[in-house]
């Protein structure tokens, strides 16, 4: 009978921690999914706007870092992703001249696939805003828009960074 109690707990346990995790899903962003496991993806870039106060690390899925690294950018490949995680950029505690992250701000990306987003210049546009990772829903334009000056660089801003070899 402990046995059979104990199974029934550890199945409740299992059942309700499913529920939980479903309901902590991220939703899409301009009918774009979140796309997971860019909190381990590698530096493209980085880069400090000073017109809002914010800092940006600039990520890549595997296409993206190897057309950064070998400089093929312009265009981007089809299937790469970028992606902009962005901080408010506070005075560094312990050292006065440096910043350092603060608040987190947003995650926004860019998905290069020239067939399907051809209406968007090639690319899907989408951001989750605050730590909850809220879909922004104002619609792609208002990324194009901003994006705009650089529709030379296959709209694109990021300069990628230079790594030693």
């Amino acid at each position: 009978m402990k046995v059979y109690r104990k199974l029934l707990l550890l199945l409740f346990l299992v059942v309700a921690f499913n529920g939980y995790a479903a309901d902590k899903s991220i939703g899409p962003s301009h009918g774009i999914a979140y796309p997971e496991g860019w909190q381990n993806w590698k530096m493209i870039g980085v880069s400090h706007r000073t017109d809002n106060n914010s800092i940006r690390a600039i990520l890549g899925n595997d296409i993206a870092v190897k057309a950064a690294r070998s400089g093929a950018t312009n265009p981007w490949p089809d299937g790469s992703i970028l992606g902009k995680i962005v901080w408010k950029d506070i005075q560094h505690e312990h050292w006065q001249g440096a910043t350092a992250p603060g608040e987190f701000v947003h995650a926004e990306f860019m998905f290069k696939d020239s067939k399907k987003y051809t209406e968007s210049y090639g690319w899907g546009w989408a951001r989750w805003v605050g730590l909850d990772q809220e879909p922004f829903q104002q619609g792609m334009q208002v990324c194009i828009s901003c994006h705009t000056p650089v529709k030379d660089r296959d709209w694109v801003f990021t300069t990628p960074a230079k790594f030693p070899e």
